[in-house]
């Protein structure tokens, strides 16, 4: 598989499982309706378990665009390959949530909310304010990136390497866990600009009934903030190292 193909499939999955959950527990008459914000969080962190173990391999299992920002600034990636990644990203963002609604549809025709069924797709932020929620994006997004800039392969001693595969995944799954109990509540951490777009777009292109805006006043947030916050993270890593 290439690298751009992994970040695809990669990225497909992980949304259609991470907005596969949102449904679930936000749609009317679904098994998991009412289940709460623990269930939600996580399900997109073993999402990213999924989607990881899936590119891992093949591209490094980027999946999202905040870090593969952070890997052209380490200058570990060609600006080309970075867009060719990202537009991958936004590409599988898109087919995942395409799946979602098509899986769901019945639920969305019968929950009566239009918020609810926007946030299957997208995020929103609990309190509207600007300025806060970028903040919010930011530093949930530099969480994420400055300790995955950390991680560090396992070592059998100082030169050799033990291949961990899927078990590799792990600790980026209890980050983005974590990220999602603990920083989370204000915006709905997006900490991925492909993540939200894509859905959000392809929420704007399906047939939703009493469907929300595509609320372009709010939807620079969720990718902006990620982007800012993946650049101060890998800034601050190479100032310090």
């Amino acid at each position: 598989m290439t690298p751009i193909l992994a970040e695809f499939i990669g990225t497909a999955v992980m949304i259609l499982l991470g907005g596969g959950v949102v449904a679930n527990v936000v749609l009317s008459g679904t098994k998991g309706h009412n289940s709460g914000w623990i269930v939600i969080a996580t399900a997109w962190a073993v999402a990213v378990f999924v989607g990881v173990t899936i590119a891992g391999p093949y591209s490094g299992a980027h999946l999202n665009c905040a870090v593969t920002l952070s890997v052209l600034i380490m200058g570990k990636l060609s600006v080309s390959a970075a867009l060719s990644y990202m537009l991958a990203q936004l590409a599988g963002a898109m087919v995942g949530a395409f799946f979602v609604w098509a899986m769901y549809k019945d639920h969305f025709d019968q929950t009566q909310d239009a918020g609810a069924k926007q946030a299957v797709f997208c995020t929103a932020p609990a309190i509207k304010n600007l300025p806060r929620n970028l903040l919010s994006e930011i530093i949930g997004t530099f969480v994420l990136i400055f300790t995955i800039l950390h991680f560090k392969d396992a070592e059998l001693d100082s030169t050799t390497p033990i291949g961990l595969g899927s078990i590799g995944a792990l600790p980026v799954t209890f980050l983005v866990w974590a990220i999602g109990l603990s920083l989370g509540g204000t915006t709905g951490y997006a900490i991925n600009p492909a993540r939200d777009l894509g859905p959000r777009i392809i929420h704007a292109l399906v047939p939703i009934k009493n469907k929300a805006s595509f609320n372009a006043d709010y939807a620079w947030v969720p990718v902006f903030g990620p982007f800012i916050g993946s650049a101060l993270a890998a800034g601050l890593y190479l100032c310090i190292h």
